[in-house]
Parts: C-alpha cells; sequence; structure tokens
C-alpha cells in the first residue's frame, strides 16, 4: 500500500510503499477515504510535544474516514469515521490507503456528508461543539466570543453557537481571509486581532463589541487574545481555554474574577469518554448533512502529501487540508 512516511521530526512526510497492516485483536482494517492534516499531526511529528518524540518512521494521522475491511462483527464494509493515537503512541495513522485502529475508536457513519468534509469537521468539531454545550454548558440568549475563528474550530464554534441558541456571536481573527471566514459562518461582529496589540487594547475593542460582557469565550489562543477575552466576562461568565497558539499563558485578574464569579476552564477532546465523542460527532454531522454546518476544506491527493503538509505548516492552506488515496 501507499503510505505517507515521516522519518524525520520536523520533515514533512514522503510517500513510500509499505505492508498492508494486518489488524490484531481488538482492531479493525480500514480501508482509508479521506484523512485530514492537523495542527496536532504536525505538533507530534516535530518531535516536541508534551506526548515525547515519536518512534520514526511512522505514519502521521490523529483521525479519517474510510470502509472497514477486516474486523469483528458486522463492521465489515461499515462506512466509519476513526481515531488514532499515531504520534501520541507507537503506531501508524490515517495518511494511508489502509490503516488500522481499535474498535472502540471507529464511529459507524449515516449517509449524508461526503468523506471529505467528515475529514475535514472530525475532531476539530467535536471539540467545538463540546466546549460550548458540555464544558461551558450555553444558555440559549446568552453571547459567545469565539477567538481564532477563522480557524475549523472557531468555524464551527460560530456556526454551533447559533445552533444552540447563542444570542450574539462574537469572532475574533487575525487575517482578512479569517474575518470572512467567520463572517461567513455567522458571526453578528468581527474583531480584529492585531500582531503586537496589548491586551489593554485587545479588551477595549472586545468591550466595545460585546457591551453587555460575554457570557461564553471559546479560547483556541490564550495569549494575549485569552487574557483581553478574560477582562470582559460577565456575571457567570465562563471562558474555555483548548489551546494556547497565541501564547503558553493567559493571565486572569483575581478581583474581576472572583466579583463577577466567573469560570477560567479548561478543554480536552482526550477526557471524552468514545461513547460521548461519538454522540457530538453524529450530531456535527447531522446538521452538516441538512446544510447547518460546515468548514472551509480543500482536498489533496495521498501523492502530494508532502505538498499539502507544507500548506498546513505555513498557514497557507484555506481551512483544513484532506487528503484522499
Amino acid at each position: 500500500m501507499r503510505a505517507a512516511v515521516l522519518a524525520a521530526h520536523g520533515d514533512p512526510p514522503r510517500l513510500v510503499r509499505r505492508p498492508e497492516p494486518p489488524p490484531g485483536a481488538g482492531e479493525v482494517l480500514v480501508g482509508v477515504t479521506a484523512a485530514p492534516v492537523t495542527p496536532l499531526d504536525l505538533l507530534c511529528a516535530g518531535g516536541t510535544s508534551y506526548f515525547g518524540a515519536p518512534a520514526l518512521p511512522y505514519v502521521p494521522g490523529v483521525q479519517g474516514v474510510g470502509v472497514v475491511l477486516e474486523g469483528p462483527g458486522a463492521l465489515p464494509g461499515a462506512r466509519v469515521w476513526f481515531a488514532s493515537s499515531a504520534g501520541m503512541a507507537p503506531g501508524d495513522g490515517s495518511l494511508a490507503e489502509r490503516a488500522r485502529c481499535r474498535v472502540e475508536d471507529v464511529v459507524p457513519l449515516d449517509p449524508g456528508c461526503p468523506d471529505p468534509l467528515v475529514a475535514a469537521l472530525g475532531l476539530s468539531a467535536v471539540a467545538a461543539w463540546e466546549v460550548l454545550e458540555g464544558r461551558a454548558g450555553l444558555v440559549p440568549g446568552e453571547t459567545v466570543l469565539v477567538l481564532g475563528a477563522g480557524g475549523v474550530v472557531g468555524q464551527v464554534a460560530v456556526q454551533a453557537a447559533r445552533l444552540l441558541g447563542a444570542g450574539r456571536v462574537v469572532a475574533a481573527a487575525r487575517s482578512a481571509r479569517a474575518r470572512d471566514a467567520a463572517v461567513a459562518a455567522g458571526a453578528d461582529v468581527v474583531v480584529p486581532l492585531t500582531a503586537g496589540e496589548r491586551a489593554e487594547e485587545l479588551t477595549e475593542a472586545l468591550g466595545a463589541a460585546c457591551p453587555g460582557g460575554v457570557d461564553v469565550v471559546v479560547d483556541p489562543l490564550a495569549g494575549v487574545p485569552g487574557t483581553a477575552a478574560a477582562a470582559v466576562l460577565s456575571e457567570g461568565g465562563r471562558l474555555v481555554n483548548l489551546g494556547s497558539s497565541a501564547g503558553p499563558a493567559l493571565s486572569v485578574g483575581s478581583a474581576a474574577l472572583r466579583s463577577h464569579s466567573a469560570a477560567v476552564l479548561g478543554y480536552t477532546n482526550a477526557a471524552l469518554s468514545a461513547r460521548r465523542r461519538a454522540g457530538v460527532l453524529a450530531t456535527v454531522l447531522e446538521h452538516a448533512a441538512a446544510g447547518r454546518l460546515t468548514v472551509r476544506h480543500e482536498v489533496h491527493p495521498l501523492t502530494a502529501c508532502a505538498e499539502a503538509w507544507a500548506r498546513v505548516a505555513d498557514g497557507s492552506a484555506d481551512g483544513r487540508v484532506v487528503l484522499v488515496p
């Protein structure tokens, strides 16, 4: 089979031929039809993530879509989404013509969404939805602020906030393309994020966009944007952090936090049970199939894995990059 194989930390994967991986006990073999290249894939492949440097060589890809070729029970022939621990634990991932994974990491799919869209949504969409519904407990009518709204998590969070009944959705994004994506996703107002901007300046801009304060902040950035957003939380407001692409930390004033009975929370998909993850993914895909939710993505052949990987690394991709064998 053909597979995108990483031979050196920090380098893009290269297409090579490998033996087809036989499934072990409690595993299935999937014929991959679409697999995304995600920031987590690049983080792991760089060799400096908190998971430790992955053993080389290996096939990256923490998730994918395909058809079960071998497996227990009625699974063979089923169209599925699947998760992988490639880069976080020994073993290969989804950027190949065939992939094996644990039975509990397979989610059967209903018809409706094309495989590339399912792959583009995947775990990022699960995170966006669960941050709002599960972690923040969004109440209909509340004001939601989405930081980094041009990214996949941000685009889905804007749409999910609408679907969950938010009264007002404010987005913040850096590039013009990202701000356009936030508007297309349904944001009421978009606030620019400016390189080198101080937290106090951004707090003022966010406050002007949210005169009544913010009930829920979706924060995949931390750093200056997260610090500024924490300062505009309303009474009982909740900021949920799920990333640190703008900085390793955010600062929250104790007095403001206490006086507003506000909360700063953390989120990771790793804390979800397989059952909950499958349920959230099914909800997201139901909305996607009905045309209520989507995400920008571009599709490339597996043979262009190095070039596609580079587009994710340098930020030139228009949304999620998806590889198809």
